[in-house]
């Protein structure tokens, strides 16, 4: 490890490319310092003290505190995720944009173009709909208003601030990408996240200290972290195999060959959006007919038509094993804290709570600082973004942190 780090900091591309990204984290960090003008910073304190177990309070997570604090980037850049979703579902029926995603680079830069333009009308409405909540929040620190001047200068002020905060962090993201190590959008996503880890840590600690958490919790809840941060690895990383042989043929001088009822609600939700975004971003048709154009088949299977359905077949089997498994990411938090609720089912609710062991029904009462949402996204970019760093390095000769990888062994 310690060679790996020397020879990131030894090839002086990817060191600057690695300070550049450090850098554009530490700007991102600093506006959380930034607050919005007008505002009663001791009722804003209260009402994120209120709100904390809310989706107000996963949305803070992803912005690094920045909502609750309600600086410069509260919004973060979640209004570019969402113009982004909004541009991709779009893309399936809208024969324009589809035309433009099939135009290579140029299509590209343009769909990018459209994405923020709708970056900027969603945090628009989203701070004009921020400025409105805040007004009205007046029972908040005995009765003392939110904002000091509320009306129409308080809500301009407002929309321009954060409007303007989400443009300079979606710049922020697209230079990482362009000039640093990794996905942009994605890191900043990740720093949210990870920066409230060290005051995780503390609280953990301070637990024990007064007796709230015993070592052998202690103990169990770091197994878990790593069996699952495992886990999410070992999935992350699978792939499907597909035998697909090509014909030779010659492109210029070069050869080519070839429980409770929101549990419930929770979980069929992400079966269902798993299914859905998939058949959104992957056509097993285009991807036959793109074989067959290139002389490409599955052994054993008829181009066309009957290629296009083999591969759906398995498409339809790997979504659903990975829909369960985002499900099983997603409860364990709720697990761990507060256990499963089984009284309310209708009929063999009160059976079950009877009969079930109180470490289910209950949970065990344990600190699970990441949500199953959030710890796909930590472990994922860190993936990704170790991964990138690997590639720089044997693109130069130089040893990486994973010595016995698949991609050492293309090199070899």
């Amino acid at each position: 490890m310690n060679e790996s780090l020397k020879n990131i900091f030894t090839v002086s591309d990817l060191r600057n490319r690695v300070l550049f990204t450090l850098g554009m984290l530490a700007v991102y960090r600093i506006g959380h310092n930034v607050t919005v003008p007008g505002l009663n910073l001791a009722a804003l304190d209260e009402l994120a003290r209120q709100t904390s177990n809310t989706m107000f309070g996963l949305y803070d997570m992803f912005s690094g505190g920045n909502l609750s604090r309600l600086t410069i980037f509260a919004l973060g850049i979640m209004p570019y995720i969402s113009a982004s979703i909004i541009l991709q579902l779009l893309t399936v029926v809208w024969p324009y944009l589809e035309k433009l995603s099939k135009e290579g680079e140029l299509g590209r830069r343009k769909i990018t173009q459209y994405t923020r333009y709708g970056t900027i009308l969603l945090s628009v409405v989203q701070s004009l709909g921020i400025a409105f909540f805040l007004e009205r929040q007046t029972k908040i620190a005995g009765g003392m208003p939110l904002v000091y001047y509320p009306g129409l200068g308080f809500r301009l002020m407002t929309m321009l601030t954060l409007t303007t905060g989400t443009c300079f962090v979606m710049w922020l993201g697209e230079q990482i990408t362009e000039r640093g190590i990794g996905n942009g959008m994605s890191l900043i996503i990740y720093a949210g996240i990870v920066v409230g880890l060290p005051r995780a840590v503390l609280q953990t600690f301070d637990q024990m200290r007064t007796g709230q958490l015993g070592l052998i919790r202690i103990l169990f809840l770091l197994a878990v972290m790593a069996g699952v941060i495992a886990a999410i690895v070992f999935v992350e990383r699978g792939h499907r195999r597909v035998t697909v042989q090509y014909a030779k043929r010659v492109v210029g001088r070069r050869m080519y060959g070839g429980l409770p009822l929101y549990n419930l609600l929770y979980v069929a939700g992400i079966i269902f959006f798993t299914y859905f975004y998939t058949a959104i971003i992957f056509n097993p048709d285009d991807v036959a007919e793109n074989m067959r154009k290139y002389g490409g088949f599955v052994p054993g299977i008829r181009p066309g038509k009957r290629t296009a359905e083999y591969i759906d077949t398995i498409l339809t089997r790997i979504t659903l094993a990975g829909s369960i498994y985002l499900a099983l990411i997603a409860l364990l938090p709720n697990f761990l804290i507060s256990g499963f609720k089984v009284a309310p089912i209708p009929f063999v609710g009160d059976w079950l709570d009877a009969n079930l062991p109180k470490f289910i029904t209950e949970g065990l009462n344990v600190q699970f600082f990441f949500g199953g949402t959030s710890l796909l996204i930590v472990v994922g970019v860190a993936m990704d973004t170790v991964q990138q760093v690997e590639s720089q390095l044997i693109m130069r000769h130089y040893d990486g942190f994973m010595k016995k990888t698949r991609i050492r062994g293309r090199r070899a």
